[in-house]
């Protein structure tokens, strides 16, 4: 008996060191490919954070292999799983728009005249994100700017793939919008916000409720960090901010292969730009081309990128990358001159960065009033870590108030 205990702790001492090796040789590669220039803001804090997102994604790498649960499982647990209790300012309620999942947020204080209603869509590449991971975020934008505020847990990639994330949150935004009566909110003053992907679906929303007539027109798009096109992955922003933490480059292209096909079969192809002919690459060259961004914001390494051409079955395969519901960028110049007053947010230290510097110039190009926001020392995520106690960033902290 003492043998087999002796032997059973030895077992789970060699298992836990090995986990442990490789939890850490994990880290150290990822390290080895990422970098954090010396402008981010409050760098010590970023780099806990990245090493706290790798060991969880080797945890469940590990999970996956050894059959207990996918990787993708384990990270929305592990996203999600934090509850908070009841907010003194605020009634918050769980309810089903059109068979999507919503949660509002409305003030407790009464008000004489009617409110102002947020849409929000929140980030997570298409895969990750849900009502509890952006919960904070929501409260604080109800709480601060005294507005009905709408979180939207819209079906997620890979199970579910383009365009069902879209789909829920224009139907959830619609319905809202026909029941707005039940809400105190004004039908003129309607929002459409969202973070990243996120950021993305609510350009995409309010791109097609522009042409409808039926229905009140939106007040406002809150663009955070949105990724708008999948064109071009060697824009500079895409270039200098390659291995920066929360989005790499090659996760960029992932998610997004990810939200269109549920796979990432033609990363490679995307990364290094073969997987669109170059006949319609130089149809969209007049809104997505390095042309269109600012001298300023080329000087820190980078180099043009040569147009390659693509197979036939790749471009099958990816070529609802044109589709402006996917794109938002690549919208006809006649619905773009349809949209709200705009507000984006852009991060210096972000590979998506330049996606919303190309917006801005089309919006504005097509007379469309823009309020910019530009974080210099931000990063890709810096927002919704605004208040997450010792981790927070001030930068956060000024761009939220810069949307509220």
């Amino acid at each position: 008996m003492a043998v087999a205990y002796t032997l059973l702790v030895l077992f789970l001492a060699v298992f836990v060191a090995g986990f442990i090796l490789l939890v850490m040789g994990a880290i150290n590669f990822h390290f080895s490919n990422s970098e954090i220039p010396a402008g981010v803001n409050q760098p010590v804090k970023l780099r806990i954070i990245h090493i706290i997102l790798i060991s969880t994604a080797v945890v469940g790498r590990i999970l996956e292999n050894i059959g207990i649960c996918s990787q993708v499982s384990f990270l929305r647990y592990v996203q999600g799983r934090k509850t908070l209790g009841v907010d003194p300012k605020l009634f918050i309620k769980d309810l089903w728009f059109e068979k999507v999942p919503v949660r509002i947020y409305q003030p407790k204080v009464p008000r004489a005249i009617q409110r102002r209603g947020v849409m929000f869509f929140h980030g997570g590449g298409w895969v990750f994100g849900s009502l509890e991971t952006h919960e904070k975020l929501c409260r604080w934008i109800a709480r601060e700017s005294e507005s009905v505020v709408v979180s939207v847990g819209y079906r997620l990639a890979p199970e579910h793939k383009y365009p069902a994330a879209y789909e829920d949150c224009l139907n959830a935004t619609i319905h809202f919008m026909n029941n707005i009566e039940h809400y105190g909110v004004d039908p003129a003053n309607v929002i459409v916000c969202g973070d990243s992907a996120g950021g993305n679906l609510a350009a995409a929303v309010s791109q097609t409720l522009a042409g409808r007539s039926d229905l009140p027109k939106l007040r406002a798009q809150i663009l955070i960090y949105p990724g708008l096109q999948a064109l071009d992955f060697n824009l500079p922003s895409y270039q200098q901010n390659r291995g920066v933490p929360l989005l790499f480059r090659e996760r960029a292209a992932f998610y997004v292969l990810q939200y269109l096909n549920g796979d990432a079969l033609h990363m490679q192809e995307v990364l290094e730009g073969s997987h669109i002919p170059i006949d319609i690459k130089l149809n969209y060259k007049k809104w997505v081309s390095p042309d269109n961004i600012p001298e300023k914001f080329k000087v820190r390494g980078y180099k043009p990128h040569v147009l390659l051409d693509c197979t036939t079955e790749v471009y099958e395969a990816v070529k609802r990358f044109c589709e402006p519901n996917l794109c938002p960028l690549l919208a006809e110049d006649a619905v773009v001159q349809q949209l709200p007053e705009s507000f984006i947010l852009t991060c210096e230290y972000d590979v998506l960065r330049d996606d919303g510097l190309l917006y801005k110039k089309r919006l504005e190009d097509n007379g469309v009033r823009v309020t910019w926001y530009h974080l210099e020392d931000g990063f890709h995520g810096v927002i919704n870590s605004f208040n997450s106690n010792s981790l927070s960033f001030s930068s956060g902290k000024r761009g939220l108030d810069n949307i509220v």
